[in-house]
């Protein structure tokens, strides 16, 4: 897979602020905000930047966190995770591995089968609804 690379400016003028400020600069939307927080509907989240298919919406659940949730990525090819050790905390941040997006983190408190909560920013996605 080849990385998709742009500079900061390509960047924001394709995402906005607000969303350039999330995906791009690590940041988090306030909880209970976002978009796709309860989306319900079946189809796949995929990247906000560059759609790369990342989540399914039947690993998606309720974790009353207030940022969508996901037990599982599409794939493991589709997200990479990084340690963040930022806001004093020990964290794994979770990427796209197609444009280094920043999608949110991921914890080990998650339902079965997995026991992981990937805890992701609606703003570093868009939902495909199935047809």
């Amino acid at each position: 897979m080849k990385k998709i690379i742009k500079t900061s400016e390509q960047w924001l003028q394709q995402l906005g602020a607000e969303v350039y400020g999330i995906a791009r600069e690590k940041g988090t939307e306030p909880a209970f905000s976002g978009a796709l927080y309860q989306n319900t509907q079946t189809g796949q989240y995929v990247c906000t930047c560059c759609g790369q298919p990342l989540f399914e919406s039947s690993s998606k659940y309720d974790s009353g966190c207030g940022w969508p949730s996901f037990f599982v990525p599409l794939n493991t090819d589709a997200v990479d995770e990084s340690a963040d050790s930022s806001h004093h905390m020990q964290r794994t941040e979770v990427l796209c591995s197609q444009c280094d997006a920043h999608l949110g983190h991921v914890f080990p408190d998650g339902p079965a089968p997995t026991g992981l909560r990937y805890c992701i920013n609606s703003a570093s996605l868009k939902f495909t609804k199935d047809k």
